[in-house]
Order: C-alpha cells, then sequence, then structure tokens
C-alpha cells in the first residue's frame, strides 16, 4: 500500500509545527479529498507526506508523522493498536488550543495580554498535546456530548454514543454502537453492541507499567463506576462498582452455582459469557456464567 497526504500546518512565530490538518488522505484503499487553498498566512504551510505501508510501523519522528497516524485512527483508515505509535508524546509539542487555533506556550501571554486590552475573543480550551477529536475529523452517524472528552485518535465506530463523563483516549475506542458513559483508556478497544456504565473505567497502557491491552467483547455491559484491569470476551457483565484487576481473586463458579475453584483473574481473561459480581455477605469476587444479553435502546444510536 503506499499513502499520500496533503496537509495544512500551522507554526509559532519561530518555525515550529504546532500541529497539521491533513484534508488530503488517499491510498488504494482509503481516501478523503478537499481541494487545497492557496496559503497566504505566514504561519501556515503546505506540508506532503508519501509512504509505503511499512513506514506505519516505524516510530513516530515528529509532529507531521504524529498528526498523520492520529488522523488515520480518527478517520477510521487504520484500527487501534495496528500501527506505531512509539515517540508520540515527544513528537508532539505542548500547545494552547484556543478559539484562534494552537498558540505556542512561549506567546500565549503575549497573546492572552493583547486580548484582555483588545477584543478580549481569545478563549483558552486547554492546554495539552492532544487537541480534541472534532477539531479535525468529526465521523459520520456519532454523538459526542463532550467533545473535549473525545482525544484526537479515538476510533469510533457507527453508532456510538459518547455522553458527557464519557473519555476516549487516543488508539482507542469503538468497533460499532457502543454507549460510552466510562472511560476507554488508551489502547482499549469496545466491541459492537457494549455499554460502559456512568464513571466506569478501563486500565490503560500510558502508566502504571501495563503493557496489557485490554479489550471488551461485544454485548457486553460494564457497570456504573466499575472498572476493568483485564479483557471482557463478549456477553459480559461486571457488576456496578466492582473493579476488577488482574490480580483480583475470583471465585470462578459451576453450573449449579458452586465455587469449582479460585483463579487469578488475569487467568480468564478474555473469556466470554461471564457474569463478575461481589458477594455483599462475604466480599467474595465471583464470577458465573451470564444468562443475561446485554443490550442497547436502538433509537439512542440511531446517530444519522
Amino acid at each position: 500500500m503506499k499513502l499520500k497526504a496533503i496537509g495544512i500546518a500551522n507554526k509559532s512565530s519561530t518555525g515550529k509545527v504546532l500541529d497539521v490538518y491533513f484534508p488530503n488522505i488517499e491510498s488504494d484503499r482509503f481516501a478523503i479529498e478537499s481541494q487545497i487553498p492557496e496559503i497566504t498566512n505566514p504561519l501556515q504551510e503546505i506540508v506532503e507526506v508519501d509512504w509505503i505501508e511499512s513506514e506505519l510501523q516505524e516510530d513516530v519522528s515528529g509532529p507531521i508523522d504524529a498528526y498523520l497516524k492520529l488522523q488515520l485512527l480518527s478517520n477510521k483508515f487504520v484500527l487501534p493498536n495496528t500501527i506505531n505509535l512509539n515517540g508520540l508524546f515527544n513528537a508532539l509539542p505542548n500547545v494552547a488550543w484556543t478559539s484562534k487555533g494552537p498558540i505556542d506556550l512561549s506567546e500565549i501571554n503575549e497573546k492572552l495580554y493583547k486580548a484582555k486590552i483588545g477584543k478580549n475573543n481569545l478563549n483558552i480550551k486547554s492546554v495539552d498535546k492532544f487537541p480534541c477529536m472534532t477539531d479535525y475529523v468529526v465521523p459520520k452517524n456519532v454523538r459526542i456530548a463532550d467533545a473535549s472528552r473525545v482525544r484526537l485518535g479515538a476510533y469510533l465506530g457507527e453508532g456510538t454514543t459518547v455522553m458527557h463523563e464519557g473519555f476516549v483516549n487516543f488508539n482507542a475506542g469503538t468497533l460499532g454502537k457502543a454507549m460510552i458513559e466510562g472511560r476507554i483508556s488508551s489502547g482499549v478497544v469496545v466491541g459492537n453492541n457494549s455499554d460502559l456504565g456512568g464513571g466506569s473505567s478501563t486500565m490503560g497502557t500510558l502508566s502504571g507499567g501495563n503493557e496489557v491491552k485490554i479489550s471488551i467483547g461485544e454485548n457486553c455491559l460494564l457497570g456504573a463506576n466499575a472498572g476493568i484491569g483485564i479483557s471482557l470476551g463478549n456477553n459480559c457483565i461486571v457488576e456496578a462498582g466492582l473493579y476488577v484487576t488482574s490480580g483480583t481473586k475470583v471465585h470462578l463458579m459451576n453450573g449449579k452455582n458452586k465455587t469449582s475453584k479460585v483463579v487469578k483473574a488475569r487467568d480468564i481473561s478474555g473469556q466470554s459469557n461471564l457474569l463478575f459480581l461481589r458477594d455483599s455477605v462475604s466480599g467474595k469476587v465471583i464470577a458465573k456464567e451470564n444468562q443475561r444479553k446485554s443490550s442497547l435502546n436502538k433509537e439512542l444510536h440511531k446517530n444519522d
């Protein structure tokens, strides 16, 4: 596969690239095309990238590489965890994201001062290496209640609804319809027809030394304020308020609802048809056959 992209880079007064928007990306498998205007702003420039497929597996070498890879993810041209993002944080500059576009941190105080004694029309939305996804890519048939909580590089399947308290990091997302009222951390992928309840959490790979990619299968429910440090297969439920880490001792039940053995949660990571709950009397974490099928409200996910 050959990939060609044309983008518009915003620069600081010293020539540092702050961000790049890619309205033109073409390969033999996908394409988006928009007319590139003539650039007259001295703080902008046209950038072009020509890659072969193997270059997607090379470390990120600078902000142009970084922004192209993040937009490939958010345009759903590549799946999470399939391209090399090593070096991403070092490549991305920390930027003030404002109503007037990205501003280098060495220049923000002067810009803010001029705004305050002038029209007072400069609003600083965040100071971060990552902008929100919707400043660059708006996927079809999704709803995002608070755009600031979905980072560029998120992958959102059609029919996904991200509510106000939902959060989706880069290199993570949903593969189909999903209700997201919890946190999808970097590296985590959620399957079709699954629901992350309010305040729920998934363990990512950015901090704490965790290198295991967590996934949630289809038709799953992660209850409100629950969390997982293991993967879930299809048709699984974790009850509200229960956090299952990889080392959690789990009483695995047999068909007669008697403990067959005690295992660490990592030993049953990725298995399907399990219901995780905590016995309210003994405090034991139990996993037994899930006989309930989770389903989403169809009306909430017709996002056309």
